[in-house]
């Protein structure tokens, strides 16, 4: 029989990880505490970027995928993978929803079986915190009767060349043997795996690119900022620096944080700076700073657009084309915008109060006094938008024409 893989969450980093390894032959159960969320995987209907409605109903066809609330479906796993998300509360990291799901799958620990955090996890996260709900929970002793380790989650959105199958996989072990269970475990699912001496070094590799994309994105949000004072096409100009093939990454403007986990490991830096050495870490808190107010930025501008054509943002039909960061749609919302959202990966309970969901038709575009690209996904019929729209402000450098202003 295949072997039976748990995977602790289902949304941006576990559910192309389930699917991945439905794929690969393993016998899965998606569990999550979101029973909405549940249902609509059950039904056919994915809720995560990556994942399409064909790659989940292959996963059902194959009788090998369920997804599930209840935390005794997780009984008898052979691997289970925690991707539970951890957020930033009042200053410090809230692990509260990560100690929940290593306390629900404690239960069902068993010798030889693997467990790995994936995600975000300031160093020492997992040895000084899941590991202690886990023995705790079981009565077993990680090393000794069970294997664990941490694995970044690494995905760019929007990113058609890079999915989880092609892309290097950093894995570690508490010890020898469950860094060699770990690896054996991503060596199905991966071409590449890249092992290191211990979760610490993992858990700060995470912080490392998630911190570098961060700055990167600030660097460039700046320089919009700064383009758009001098009448300079910053996306050009992003455009052509990506040519060098040398000493640059790219990067590129974006409407700001968005809702999901890079802002939260961006913010464990300082915050872990901070508790360890007492002192702060002036670049990535720069950084926060710069992209935070990202989302002010995009209404001003929008607003000064509108002026242009004679329009006010009160009392203006806006379309959105993502909803994150969901901070330009509920300051729309207050400035007294009529705002329609079009975005296939956002829960209902993320859709803030007076916007109203719709689909990114022809018809819904032409109604709109502004369609403004949001997302990075490539979900949206970008020709479509540019054609059936009276004006688009794009904040994504997707479209470009006379009647198209970028950030």
């Amino acid at each position: 029989m295949a072997e039976k893989l748990v995977v602790v969450g289902q949304g941006p980093a576990g559910l192309p990880l389930a699917m991945r390894a439905v794929e690969a032959g393993f016998r899965v159960v998606g569990l999550d505490e979101d029973e909405w969320r549940v249902k609509r995987l059950n039904a056919g209907e994915p809720c995560a970027e990556g994942v399409g409605a064909a790659a989940l109903a292959a996963a059902h066809a194959s009788g090998r995928y369920a997804a599930s609330a209840d935390a005794a479906d997780a009984s008898g796993f052979d691997v289970c993978v925690l991707t539970s998300p951890v957020r930033m509360r009042n200053g410090a990291p809230d692990l509260g929803p990560l100690g929940s799901a290593a306390g629900r799958i404690a239960p069902f620990l068993r010798p030889g079986a693997t467990v790995v955090l994936e995600g975000t996890a300031y160093p020492g996260t997992t040895e000084e915190f899941v590991r202690p709900l886990l023995e705790q929970g079981s009565g077993l002793r990680a090393g000794d009767d069970f294997h664990l380790g941490h694995s970044p989650h690494r995905a760019e959105p929007g990113n058609p060349r890079w999915r989880l199958g092609n892309t290097p996989k950093v894995v570690s072990g508490v010890d020898a043997a469950s860094l060699r269970a770990v690896t054996d475990f991503y060596g199905r699912l991966v071409r590449e795996t890249v092992p290191v001496s211990s979760p610490r070094v993992s858990e700060l590799c995470a912080l490392l690119e998630s911190a570098r994309a961060h700055v990167g994105a600030a660097l460039a949000n700046e320089l919009s900022i700064f383009a758009a004072h001098l009448g300079v096409d910053v996306w050009e100009a992003v455009e052509a620096a990506a040519s060098t093939p040398f000493g640059h990454a790219a990067v590129a403007p974006c409407p700001g944080l968005e809702d999901s986990c890079l802002p939260l490991d961006v913010a464990y830096l300082p915050w872990g700076i901070r508790r360890g050495v007492g002192r702060g870490f002036r670049l990535v808190e720069a950084a926060n700073d710069v992209n935070a107010h990202m989302p002010a930025q995009v209404v001003d501008r929008l607003g000064l657009a509108l002026n242009r054509r004679c329009r006010s943002i009160r009392g203006s039909r806006i379309l959105l084309l993502g909803l994150s960061p969901v901070e330009v749609a509920k300051t729309l919302c207050r400035l007294g915008a009529r705002v329609r959202a079009a975005d296939p990966h956002a829960d209902d309970f993320v859709v803030p109060a007076g916007v109203e969901v719709v689909e990114p038709d022809a018809a819904e575009m032409a109604r709109a006094d502004a369609v403004v690209v949001l997302g990075g996904q490539d979900c949206y019929d970008y020709d479509l938008v540019q054609r059936a729209s009276r004006f688009v402000f794009d904040t994504r450098g997707r479209c470009r024409g006379p009647n198209v202003e970028r950030l």
